[in-house]
Parts: structure tokens; C-alpha cells; sequence
């Protein structure tokens, strides 16, 4: 619909015009479980009375809604014809009173897609869930609205639902008379409203603090799944995060949680991590484990659940005015996740977590052509869409970090009170943040923001070491370079430390704290020092940047990686190793080696995991087609010797074993996965449970050795949705030519699976063992995406569109298809552009690594 993507300028003329006094918002969703139309009704019943003000009477504007159809709307007691208002996505209101109220009475859609009010049916059991997703702009499918986060206002919910099942909104339920109504909330932004539906399993807890005034905070704590996810749901674990979280967050931030009571609820099918709904935060549902996995998995939802409780503060009581200051939230909750996780749960280790996992997301991100200021320009809802992303998100904390440094932490926290106490149930610009930090640290924040806030792209940091006849340092300098594409040199708080071999280890013996500026800056606390070994730049991780070794300490890392003993210093060397093989500075099989060599003494779990994940994308896209088939023999004998070496039970034994999976390929590794999951062989300690048994599935269904009746076999053993998931992926994973074309019907020419089976498809689509086999669909995919991208939902749009680039086709012709595709669609929606260019962007440093790694092996 034409009217579907609000635009800024659209939501600044409204927000100038209306204010929003209340919402009233009836549901009916009895139909989720109808046999009238076979699996269930496809509508539900939505009838929303919105009371506003308009400070221009006789002004004209809209509501939002997204509907199927109108049945009855009244403007001010004054009936209006559906046909002649409602276009679809906007409901035009014309001739307002100061004080005005609309009721609409709509069928709006059950989605598929996670957009909306989400069905999901269990095939385990046949039970039917339903929950919301909104974020940014996906309330008005399923109530009528103004759908834009600085119209906030007080939502009462009321929900008919089906016999047995509960419901929960973001206030406090109850159930009479066969409604669930729910308490008003405090003024909120529409997406952050929320429903969810059904036979769902449900925990208590509550959680209590004496206030600074002495009183006492009471919190009712609940948690729910799946019936199916019942005997997996450790919500004990659960809510001890949750209640180390409050009282965190409470001890930081001086302003008692404000939205009463705090659900989590782990549902199926979720395009996201987890969403802040105050009161109701939902998170998806593989946060609850149904095998064996690592403490990098538990600290993981740790730092979810923690973020979302951010969010209660950041982004809920104080909300962006609109989607360009989506970092005032996103960044924000980043780094309060891993800030939390530190100093209040087991977790005491994150920030290692942060620097080897979160940043690398970011710094791909920001070297990408779509890269974006931390504040960034968001046209419309397709724009803000896509700017969830590595910058928003892990940048934006990154640099969140380097202020904590700038200014200090008790500036920082300081600042965060007085926004919180200033702005509450308001919205904010970054100038309203500023002022604040500006107030309690004594700086001027603007140029500081200017560097780091408004301008995009990643600095690089190295080294520069000049020694005396005497073998000590006579100056230590730090040269900044950034792209020419964003040549911005900014002001870095950094420490840089200096290593050196003491036995077998690798310790650091010297550090100072200095402010680098422009683009070179001599370090004259260090001069004197005996010559380091290894110059770390950055270290302790303060500032966000790309890290480079001058010759001798890249000579160290190559021989002695693994004898550094700080596990954070590690990291930082691991994750600058692999930002300079996708630099095309370091040969992908020189990168692979390091993870044969050092990887099996890192202590870091996470960090591991890490690693793993990194070889196999040099091996996938940065090695040498030529080396590949060798690569691949090497990583799988590498892992098997470790998977063999590990502590029997361990998670590094764990971690091992899966990555031994994702590598197999030889005939001998694939009968030695048949031969762990028919329990011919065993290794001992490792228990092959059900999530393992699909691990070693996938590479079987690859190679052609686990047939369709192998994989139906294993759902039958494991019919749950996961087990589905898993089926799906493998069945789509097959070396087969009709598999194939199976495929790409299923996720681009129909639209009958939901987004979790479209994820599933794609996944399995593209195996990096069947390039010749998947190249007659690059032509097919460019021919196909702007169909797709307009009749589909966004959300499988992206899928789609960035899932199927034809990545594997890794050739000059492939870059220059995608060349020829930008230059014909230059009036595509700039969505859709912006992730083919940046699939193309991704095409084109594979190659450019490919390159660098074939000149290793001529050389």
C-alpha cells in the first residue's frame, strides 16, 4: 500500500498536530483455534477507541492500520464509510475537533512472518500460541493507531480468548466473564505494546527492594513457554539473572522499575533476539536449551534478558522521538547488557564475549557501503527496519564504552539518572542526552559527539616502535588510518600495552592509558621501556577501533598466540587476526592455522566458539578455491584431534565435536558421525543428545549419505517444532538438483511456510560443497528479488533477499550480475539496494581475500 512506509517528514507533521490521550483495544482472538477455515480462522476481531487531540481543529490527518478489512469506523459519534477512509494501510480523518475520539472495528490478519499477532501451531501436540511482535511499526496489524514512538499514550487491553488459555498484556490481568481485561499502562510507545495467547506453560517468582526512601518495591516475576518446552525450562536460572538484573540496574540507575509487574515470555517462531515490552518481554523460545550446550550459550541469554531490562529505562520510560536516535535505546541496552553481566551475574568475564563476538559484528557493518552514523538518517520505516543492525546495536556500545572512559563511570551513570528523572514517559533527541553528560562530567560533549555520534567508519590503530642501541624503547608512536570513503580520525581514549615471553608465557609488563588524536600520536609514558615483543594498542578493549601489529609482534602472534595469559588480551588478538583476513591482509589458511594451532589452549569458551565459527568462513570465503578441499582435511582433522584431547564431558569437548561436524566432509569423518549417532562409537564423556544428533544430520544430508527417509526417521524420533526446524534444513541441505529447485519454489515462488521454515530452507539451500550445483540460481535470484521484495512482508524480504544472494558463486561474473542489477534497479526501493549492495560488498572482499590467499601459496 502506498501509505504502508511512513516517512519521517509524515511523522513529525502528525506529531506537531495530535496528542494521544488513551487507547482502548479489544480483541477477539476465539477464531486462533476455529476448524471453519482448517487450521484456524485466518482473521481475528479488533475494535480500538482512541481519544486524541488536535491543536489545529478543522485539520485533516490519519490513523494507521494495516487490515484485511473495516467493518464499521466513527469519528467523533459521525459514522464514515470504510470504502471511502481506508486504503489498506490508512485510515484518513478528516475535519478534527480539539477533542476527538475514533473507534475502529476491523478483521485484522494472524501473521505467519512474526510481523503482528504471530500463530504458531505445535505440531507436537496441535496446540495453538499466539504473541506480538511490533518493532518498528507492526501494531497497526493488529490495532488501529498512530504508529510512531513519540505519540505515546496509556493502552488498556481487554482479550477474548479461547476456554483453557491464559493471556498476558504489559499491565497486571485478570479474567472475568470470559474477557481477560488488563490494568492501563503508563504512557508507552505503540510498539512496545504487547499480547500473548494461550495453553502456555507459566512460572512465578517476585522480587523485592527497600528503597532509598525506605519503602518497599514489590515485583511479581513470571516466566513461559511451551507445554512441549516445559521439561527444558531451567526458570530458576531464569529468574535469578532477572532479579541480579534489578537489583543492578536499581543500584545504578535511581529510579524504581515503573512498569509494575515483569513477564518473560519464550515463544516460537520469533525473528529476534528478545523485545522490551515493559511489563512483557518476549524472547525467542531457543533461549531454552534442549541439549547439552556451552556457558557461552547461558551467558548469552544472561545478556539478553539484561538488555531488555535496560530497555525498561532506556528506550520505555524515555523513548527516541523517532528512529533516527534508535541508538539512544539499542546502543544503550548493549552495553548495559554486558556492564550488567559483569557486575552483577557469573559472568564476570563478558567484556571478552563483547570484544570477540559483539564488535566483529559491528566492524563488518561499518566497512560495508550501507555503513551509517551511530545517529543516523532514517527516511521511513523500510530505512529504520534495516537499521537494527551491527552499528545500532554493538557500534553504538562499543563507543558507549569508549565514553565511560571519556567521561568517567560515575559521570556516565550520573548523566543516566538525570536523563531518566528529566524525561520520563517522554521522548528524547541526542542533543537531551548530551546535555545531561555535558552537566554531570565537565566536558564539552559536542565535538565528542560529532566524531563518534555523527560520522560513520572504523579507524584503524598500529604501532610504531623505534629502539636505542640498547634494545629499549627510544619512541612509541600509534598512527591512526581510516578508509577514504570516511576519512574521519577521531579522538581515541586507548591503552596500549607491551608483552613479552617470561617461560612459556606471554605477559604484559608495561601499560599506560593515553588520548590519541589525528594521525599520529607518540606515547611518551612508554619511551625507556625494555623492547616489547608484542605492542597490544587498545588493550583492555576501551575504544572501538581496528587493531594492527607492527612486524615483530605480528611475528609473536604467529609463533606464541596462544601463550598470552590474559584471556581479554587474547581475544583482542584473535579478533584483530581475523579482521585483517577480511582485510586481505592476512592469507586465509594463515588464519586457519592459528585456530589448528592456538585454539585448543583457549580457555575462553565463547572465545572458542568464536573461533570456530571464523575458520570456517575463511575456509567458505576467504581461502583459495585451489586450498579449499585441503583446508577443509586440515580443520577436520584439527578438530577431531581436539574433540579426542578434550575433557570428557567438557563444553570444550562439546564445542569440538560440533565444529568437527560442520567441517566433515571425507568419507571417513561422515562414518564416524554415522557411527556416533548409531552408537557404534562412542567418545568418551560426550553424550550425542537430540540437538547433537541434528548437528551431525546436516553434514550427512550434504554429502548425500542421510537420505529422506533417514531425516523423517529422526523427526518421527523428535516431532517437536524444533525437530522440524532441523528436518526442514537438512531436507533442503541434499546434493540433488530437484532438492534444489524444491527449494527455491518453497521460499520464492510461494509464501505457504512460516518465517521459521523460510529461515530453515535458506539455510539449508546454500552449502558451501555445492557451488556448481546451486550456479545455475545467481541468474534466478537477480531476476527474482524485486517480485519478492514487493510481495512479501519486509521481514522475509530480507530473508530472502540477503539468504539467497548467490555468495557461493564467488566470481568476477557474480559481481559484476550484481553490478549490473544496481545500475538497472537504481529506482528499487532503497531497501532492497541497500542489502544487494551489501551482499555485493561482501562478494567482493571474498574475492579480494581469495586473491591474498593465493599469493601465499605462490609465495
Amino acid at each position: 500500500m502506498p501509505g504502508e512506509n511512513l516517512s519521517r517528514d509524515e511523522a513529525r507533521e502528525r506529531a506537531a498536530l495530535l496528542s494521544v490521550d488513551g487507547y482502548e483495544v479489544s480483541l477477539d482472538v476465539r477464531s486462533a483455534v476455529g476448524e471453519q477455515q482448517g487450521e484456524g480462522a485466518r482473521t481475528f476481531r479488533s475494535v480500538t477507541t482512541i481519544r486524541f487531540r488536535c491543536n489545529e481543529p478543522g485539520a485533516s490527518s490519519f490513523a494507521d492500520l494495516i487490515a484485511p478489512s473495516v467493518t464499521a469506523l466513527s469519528l467523533n459519534g459521525r459514522d464514515l464509510d470504510p470504502s471511502e477512509v481506508f486504503d489498506g494501510s490508512r485510515i484518513l480523518l478528516e475535519d478534527l475537533a480539539e477533542e476527538n475520539e475514533l473507534v475502529v472495528d476491523a478483521q485484522c490478519a494472524y501473521s505467519r512472518t512474526g510481523e503482528g499477532l504471530h500463530r504458531f501451531v505445535d505440531p507436537e501436540d496441535g496446540e495453538v500460541y499466539l504473541y506480538t511482535q511490533y518493532e518498528p511499526a507492526d501494531s497497526r496489524r493488529v490495532f488501529a493507531n498512530f504508529e510512531q514512538p513519540d505519540l505515546k499514550a496509556p493502552f488498556r487491553f481487554e482479550v477474548r480468548a479461547p476456554e483453557g488459555w491464559t493471556v498476558w498484556s504489559n499491565g497486571a490481568g485478570e479474567r472475568a466473564e470470559g474477557v481477560w481485561r488488563f490494568a492501563e499502562t503508563k504512557p508507552i510507545s505503540t510498539y512496545i505494546t504487547c499480547v500473548v495467547a494461550g495453553p502456555y506453560h507459566y512460572v512465578t517468582d517476585s522480587y523485592e527492594r527497600t528503597l532509598a526512601d525506605g519503602s518497599t518495591l514489590r515485583i511479581p516475576l513470571g516466566a513461559l513457554c511451551r507445554k512441549g518446552l516445559a521439561k527444558h525450562f531451567d526458570a530458576d536460572d531464569v529468574f535469578l539473572v532477572t532479579k541480579q538484573g534489578l537489583d543492578f540496574f536499581h543500584e545504578h540507575f535511581d529510579y524504581p522499575y515503573p512498569f509494575g509487574k515483569y513477564d518473560q515470555a519464550f515463544v516460537p517462531e520469533y525473528n529476534l533476539g528478545a523485545m522490551e515490552n515493559p511489563g512483557l518481554v518476549t524472547f525467542r523460545e531457543e533461549y531454552i536449551f534442549r541439549g547439552k550446550v556451552t556457558q557461552a550459550s547461558y551467558e548469552a541469554r544472561a545478556n539478553v534478558i539484561l538488555h531488555e531490562m535496560a530497555h525498561m529505562w532506556f528506550g520505555d520510560l524515555v523513548t527516541m522521538v523517532w528512529w533516527d536516535d534508535l541508538w539512544l535505546k539499542e546502543s544503550f541496552a548493549d552495553f548495559m547488557g554486558t556492564f550488567g553481566n559483569v557486575g552483577a551475574t557469573r559472568f564476570e568475564n563478558a567484556w571478552i564475549t563483547f570484544a570477540n563476538r559483539r564488535k566483529a559484528w559491528a566492524y563488518r557493518a561499518d566497512q560495508l557501503p550501507s555503513t551509517h552514523p551511530i545517529t543516523a538518517d532514517i527516511r521511513d520505516l523500510q530505512d529504520a527496519k534495516l537499521n537494527f543492525d551491527g552499528i545500532t546495536y554493538a557500534k553504538g556500545a562499543s563507543v558507549l564504552k569508549q565514553l565511560v572512559a571519556y567521561v568517567g563511570q560515575d559521570a556516565f551513570l550520573e548523566g543516566s539518572r538525570r536523563y531518566f528523572k528529566r524525561h520520563a514517559y517522554g521522548n528524547t533527541r541526542l542533543g537531551d542526552l548530551l546535555a545531561v553528560l555535558e552537566e554531570t562530567s565537565g566536558r564539552d560533549m559536542g565535538a565528542w559527539a560529532r566524531s563518534w555520534l555523527q560520522t560513520a567508519g572504523v579507524n584503524a590503530l598500529t604501532p610504531q616502535v623505534l629502539l636505542d642501541s640498547g634494545g629499549r624503547i627510544e619512541e612509541l608512536a600509534v598512527v591512526q588510518e581510516a578508509a577514504e570513503s570516511h576519512p574521519e580520525l577521531r579522538p581515541h581514549r586507548v591503552a596500549v600495552g607491551l608483552y613479552r615471553r617470561e617461560g612459556d608465557a606471554l605477559v604484559r609488563y608495561a601499560r599506560t592509558e593515553t588520548d590519541v588524536e589525528g594521525a599520529r600520536t607518540v606515547v611518551a609514558e612508554l619511551a625507556g621501556e625494555q623492547a616489547p615483543e608484542l605492542i597490544l594498542v587498545n588493550d583492555d578493549d576501551l575504544t572501538y577501533c581496528k587493531i594492527r601489529f607492527d612486524t615483530t609482534s605480528l611475528e609473536t602472534l604467529k609463533g606464541h598466540l596462544g601463550a598470552i595469559t590474559d584471556p581479554l588480551a587474547r581475544a583482542l588478538c584473535w579478533s584483530a587476526l581475523w579482521n585483517m583476513t577480511r582485510d586481505a591482509l592476512l592469507p586465509a589458511r594463515e588464519f586457519a592455522d592459528l585456530v589448528l594451532r592456538f585454539a585448543g589452549r583457549e580457555s575462553e569458551i565463547g572465545v572458542v566458539q568464536m573461533l570456530h565459527a571464523w575458520a570456517g568462513s575463511a575456509l567458505t570465503h576467504y581461502a583459495a578455491p585451489a586450498w579449499r578441499e585441503t583446508g577443509a582435511a586440515l580443520l577436520a582433522d584439527g578438530a577431531l584431534r581436539e574433540l579426542r584431547a578434550a575433557g570428557p564431558g567438557s563444553e570444550h569437548q562439546l564445542a569440538w565435536a560440533r565444529f568437527f561436524a560442520t567441517v566433515a566432509s571425507r568419507e571417513a569423518d561422515l562414518d564416524l558421525l554415522k557411527a556416533l549417532l548409531d552408537g557404534t562409537e562412542k567418545i568418551d564423556g560426550l553424550e550425542v543428545d537430540q540437538e547433537l544428533r541434528w548437528a551431525f544430520l546436516e553434514p550427512l544430508a550434504t554429502h548425500g549419505v542421510a537420505g529422506e527417509d533417514v531425516l523423517a526417521a529422526e523427526l518421527a524420533r523428535d516431532d517437536t517444532a524444533s525437530g522440524k526446524r532441523h528436518q526442514v534444513r537438512c531436507l533442503a541441505s541434499r546434493p540433488s538438483a530437484a532438492v534444489k529447485a524444491q527449494a527455491w519454489a518453497q521460499v520464492v515462488e510461494s509464501d505457504a511456510l512460516s518465517n521459521a521454515l523460510t529461515e530453515a530452507v535458506i539455510a539449508g539451500f546454500g552449502r558451501p560443497s555445492q557451488r556448481e550445483l546451486l550456479a545455475p540460481y545467481a541468474d534466478r535470484y537477480f531476476a527474482a528479488i524485486e517480485r519478492v521484495w514487493a510481495e512479501r512482508s519486509i521481514q522475509i524480504g530480507m530473508h530472502v533477499v540477503s539468504g539467497l544472494f548467490p555468495m557461493l558463486q564467488d566470481s568476477e561474473e557474480t559481481l559484476a550480475a550484481a553490478d549490473a542489477w544496481l545500475t538497472a534497479h537504481e529506482d528499487a526501493a532503497p531497501a532492497l539496494r541497500r542489502l544487494v549492495l551489501e551482499s555485493r560488498d561482501d562478494l567482493a572482499r571474498a574475492l579480494r581475500g581469495q586473491a591474498c590467499d593465493a599469493a601465499a601459496a605462490g609465495s
